[in-house]
């Protein structure tokens, strides 16, 4: 019995994908190569699992990256996913063309099923929104987060003051080993400070059970089941991880029922100090506006809490696990915060004009791990690009990896170099083509904020430690390589971190 339970998924995901093969290989006639799991034929690849899309540092698992399979056919091409025709944009200047020249055709989402089933099919929030309530629900959210304060003064005060508790949380190590995703900590607690309107203490069980919940879904998200689930949703009732993703995110929304419940019952119009406030005060003041239902609001909250945390969180991760394996680098970020700032002065989002080293290794940071690969469009009308047909509809992968890593855009793109911020006289330069938070009219709305965080916790922590791997670690040993999730995790390590005097 155990080995016919083991078995009979496999073999029926096995036949089904037997089926769309004959129904998808390329004819005899046709030119055709394979690999791994894909057919390339002419401008089309057939996957039949999800190593395409699991990229990781620039390399995909079981197949070529993209783009040398773009040098070969075109930086627009086709990919089979499942019975789904997927067009694939590779390069900057097909991405740019799709987010900016054609930004209007390219701004609605898929309807992707596992998203389908956390929103219970109503497309709502932020981010798997499209046209009409998108655009509103995304003007809200950049107007709201602006008097909240992201991006400004009072912004930057919230992040010094999460800077001295993240410092006494890695000093309280005494120079022994932790945990990297414990650097988590303080940019989730900006992203709760603005979603629930106060911060939490490391230790309160909300909190952890937040992040818990938050880590758990992010990883589940990168399971190849998931994907399978993606690609052929009728199998849902034989694979486990959609439905355990499904659970942790009802846990996520009883606590945020919960919040927004109370913001409810003690609203105050003219003290609106979260966004969860100001979600209900925009439902409260027009009852008959139909965009801003209660499970838009859920959504809202939830996608604020998603994406707000884990981006930023892994960055900051990446960064110490970086300047650990290039401890060269790490010298000339000390060098430049001494001259710059001294042992004492806290930084501020000013400062980084004076530090065109810091600056650019923070940029690098983000171009090299390529945080976020893709995020998918879908055409809202038929349209012609590139010299090909898409029809209204279609899912379209602007592959945002593939920017970050264009050689016709970056000098050494498979390499840390954080000189590719730099001239030649050392001034920072922002290249045209950095674009780890997308571009056009959905770009991230929390670039701001991001940009803010990363450079204060950056160099407030690079101010008072020096990072180094653990006594039986060397610094070779360190493992930069990604780890499949929603976003491109670091696999979990730990670093030391020494006072500096």
């Amino acid at each position: 019995m155990l080995f016919c339970c083991c078995w009979y998924p496999k073999c029926l995901v096995t036949f089904c994908l037997l089926i769309h093969w004959a129904n998808l290989c390329p004819t005899s006639s046709e030119k055709q190569e394979f690999y791994g799991s894909c057919w390339v034929k002419k401008t089309s690849v057939i996957c039949f699992d999800s190593s395409f899309i699991s990229v990781s540092q620039g390399f995909i698992s079981g197949m070529p990256p993209p783009l040398l399979i773009s040098e070969k056919y075109g930086p627009v091409f086709t990919v089979h996913l499942g019975f789904q025709k997927v067009v694939v944009l590779t390069g900057y200047e097909a991405v740019k063309d799709a987010l900016l020249n054609t930004a209007d055709v390219f701004e609605d989402r898929p309807a992707i099923p596992i998203f389908y089933h956390i929103q219970h099919g109503n497309g709502t929030g932020v981010f798997f929104s499209s046209q009409e309530l998108w655009k509103t629900t995304r003007r809200f959210t950049i107007a709201t987060m602006r008097d909240l304060g992201m991006g400004k003064h009072l912004g930057e005060e919230r992040m010094l003051e999460e800077l001295h508790f993240l410092i006494d949380l890695i000093r309280s190590f005494k120079g022994g080993p932790f945990q990297l995703r414990f650097l988590n900590m303080a940019p989730t607690n900006i992203t709760f400070a603005i979603l629930f309107g106060r911060r939490f203490d490391y230790e309160d069980p909300t909190f952890l059970t937040l992040l818990r919940l938050i880590d758990d879904v992010m990883h589940l998200l990168g399971s190849p089941f998931l994907h399978l689930f993606n690609f052929y949703p009728f199998l849902g009732f034989l694979l486990k991880p959609h439905k355990m993703i499904l659970k942790k995110v009802e846990e996520v929304c009883v606590i945020l029922k919960e919040h927004i419940k109370e913001s409810k019952e003690s609203l105050n119009e003219n003290n609106l100090t979260s966004y969860i406030d100001a979600l209900v005060f925009k439902q409260e003041q027009n009852k008959s506006d139909i965009l801003f239902h209660d499970a838009n609001i859920l959504a809202s909250a939830l996608d604020l809490l998603m994406a707000g945390t884990e981006t930023t969180s892994t960055t900051l991760q990446w960064a110490i696990l970086l300047l650990m394996k290039y401890p060269e680098i790490q010298k000339k970020v000390h060098a430049e915060i001494e001259r710059v700032l001294g042992p004492g002065c806290l930084p501020t989002f000013e400062d980084r004009k004076n530090m065109p080293f810091t600056n650019a290794v923070i940029h690098e940071v983000q171009r090299f791990v390529t945080l976020l690969p893709h995020v998918p469009r879908c055409t809202s009308v038929d349209t012609h690009f590139k010299g090909y047909f898409i029809p209204k509809g279609t899912t379209v992968i602007p592959l945002l990896t593939s920017v970050l890593l264009d050689k016709t855009q970056w000098e050494t793109p498979d390499e840390f170099n954080p000189n590719h911020f730099l001239d030649v006289d050392g001034n920072f330069v922002k290249k045209k083509a950095f674009l780890p938070f997308s571009t056009g009219r959905r770009n991230c709305i929390g670039e701001s904020l991001a940009t803010m965080e990363l450079f204060i916790f950056f160099t407030g922590l690079l101010q008072k430690f020096t990072f180094k791997p653990p006594p039986e670690v060397k610094e070779s040993e360190l493992d930069t390589t990604a780890e499949a999730g929603f976003t491109m995790r670091p696999h979990p390590q730990c670093a030391c971190a020494v006072l500096r005097q």
